[in-house]
């Protein structure tokens, strides 16, 4: 599997990945890429964010986004936030979703972090197996508000 910079032409992609289970069919529209086409413009532009694909045979089979966030908390940490991590439906299983991650802890540490952290929906308990496998602690809990 090769990890890479997402580019502009991997949207409709990412955008199917995204929209590649329950909840994301819910919440992702994979017949209007416009909203997603300007956030792609906005990721792409800011050295902190990582818009990262996976591909297996030419195939775009993965996706994360990592972001780097400097602070000052924990004498001055940088963390590396990682969201949005998909493996495409008929290709988990295959450890595929566990190269990917170590692919972004070894990014964020090579971008100065010292800390990898993520959200994982509270309906996603298979997800939140994978990353206590990976070594991830569930040590908070999160908070959301939409405005």
């Amino acid at each position: 599997m090769r990890m890479r910079r997402a580019v502009a032409e991997d949207v409709p992609a990412i955008v199917a990945l995204l929209a590649d289970d329950g909840l994301g069919r819910r919440r992702e529209s994979v017949t209007d890429l416009t909203p997603y086409r300007r956030a792609f413009e906005v990721l792409n532009d800011d050295p902190a964010q990582l818009l990262a694909v996976a591909e297996l045979d030419g195939v775009i089979v993965g996706t994360l986004q990592l972001t780097v966030i400097p602070g000052l908390a924990q004498r001055g940490r940088t963390r590396g936030l990682v969201e949005a991590v998909r493996i495409a439906s008929d290709r988990r299983g295959q450890g595929l979703g566990a190269e990917l991650m170590r692919w972004a802890i070894a990014e964020a540490r090579s971008r100065g972090c010292s800390l990898v952290q993520l959200t994982s929906n509270a309906a996603r308990h298979d997800a939140h197996r994978f990353y206590e496998r990976l070594g991830f602690t569930p040590s908070h809990v999160g908070f959301k508000l939409e405005i």
